[in-house]
């Protein structure tokens, strides 16, 4: 097992925060803070054996916790947007964290994100080279959530393959909604523009939006620029004027997927591969969902690791979850439930799988 730790610095009100690093034998190495469960490096060797960052972030604490877009975060307790930044559940109706115009985004302001994770090496399972399990206890009332949420995400390395798999679980003592998700940029090039990558999203229906991003239908994604069930180039179709594309200034929506699931209970989410460096990664997920964002929001005030300015499309999110505002509609299988109660046990599963 390959696992380090360092002190990364220190919050303003003086707790640590620590930056632990994993690695396996085949050059993938990640490294993990506390604060938020970021993942602030991942490194991934291409076909020719060289190493890059494949992640947007920053290279030092201070931007972390003050100029954070979500580089790298665990989102919760609810991933993705509640329209009013409001919802009821069981006859009661509960004021949210309003954080995106109307809407509550990434369980708001102070989301999981932004919250210190307690943080301890795990024991390999079979398969892998090094695991790390993250914890963290959201008080009742949290961002204006009900009940005491407690939350456990595990990240691992595969030591045979270059893969990183993410195992959530949560558990409350009244009832509640959650939607955890994972939030990295991915830029499989390592630098410049990522909307040259070619992505397949196996889903033959989108959730098209309102002008504040929040899903009023599934419409089907065929004679769209939403039709990403062949490979296709981001920036083929991001500037046609479709309404959808105008609301959202590219894409920023939640596709429905399609196809069967593996005896894991996974399956394929998306593909992304980097023509420029021959980087591939596929995404298996038990999620119904993936919300795809093209980093439409990144207008160059941001600075990285080099100096590096980051531009819109630089990094692209691909975010494993069910379906945004799902509090808002009747639980179906077009809108399985967030609900989660006493004696229940929320579990989902991401592998990020690079070749």
């Amino acid at each position: 097992m390959t696992v380090e730790r360092r002190e990364a610095g220190r919050l303003p009100d003086g707790r640590v925060v620590h930056e632990y690093t994993l690695s396996n034998a085949h050059g993938l190495a990640m490294t993990v803070l506390t604060l938020g469960g970021i993942v602030s490096t991942l490194n991934v060797p291409d076909a020719a054996g060289r190493v890059a960052n494949v992640v947007l972030g920053f290279d030092n604490l201070d931007d972390y916790i003050h100029r954070n877009p979500a580089f790298g975060v665990i989102v919760g307790r609810y991933g993705n947007r509640i329209g009013g930044a409001s919802f009821t559940l069981d006859g009661h109706t509960y004021a949210l964290s309003r954080n995106d115009g109307p809407n509550c985004l990434h369980g708001g302001a102070e989301g999981f994100g932004h919250r210190l994770w307690q943080a301890e090496p795990d024991v390999p399972h079979a398969g892998e080279a090094a695991a790390l399990r993250l914890r963290y206890t959201s008080p009742d009332g949290e961002m204006g959530f009900p009940g005491e949420l407690q939350a456990s995400v595990r990240y691992a390395l595969g030591a045979d393959e270059n893969s990183w798999r993410i195992d959530y679980e949560a558990t409350a003592d009244r009832a509640t909604v959650v939607n955890l998700t994972h939030h990295s940029y991915f830029n499989l090039a390592g630098r410049g523009s990522a909307l040259g990558h070619r992505l397949q999203l196996p889903a033959s229906r989108y959730s098209e939006v309102d002008e504040h991003l929040i899903p009023q239908r599934h419409a089907p994604v065929a004679g769209t620029p939403f039709d990403f069930r062949e490979p296709t180039v981001i920036e083929a179709r991001i500037r046609h004027a479709h309404p959808q594309l105008l609301h959202a200034r590219g894409y920023d929506h939640n596709w429905l997927l399609d196809g069967p699931r593996d005896a894991d209970g996974l399956r394929l989410a998306a593909h992304l591969h980097d023509p420029s460096s021959g980087r591939c990664m596929a995404i298996l997920t038990s999620e119904p969902a993936v919300q795809f964002y093209a980093g439409n929001f990144l207008d160059g005030s941001l600075v990285g690791p080099g100096g590096h300015i980051y531009r819109q499309g630089d990094g692209v999110c691909l975010e494993t979850q069910h379906n945004p505002d799902s509090p808002h509609h009747e639980a179906s299988e077009d809108w399985p439930s967030t609900v989660l109660r006493p004696g229940e046990v929320w579990r989902s599963s991401t592998i990020h799988r690079f070749t």
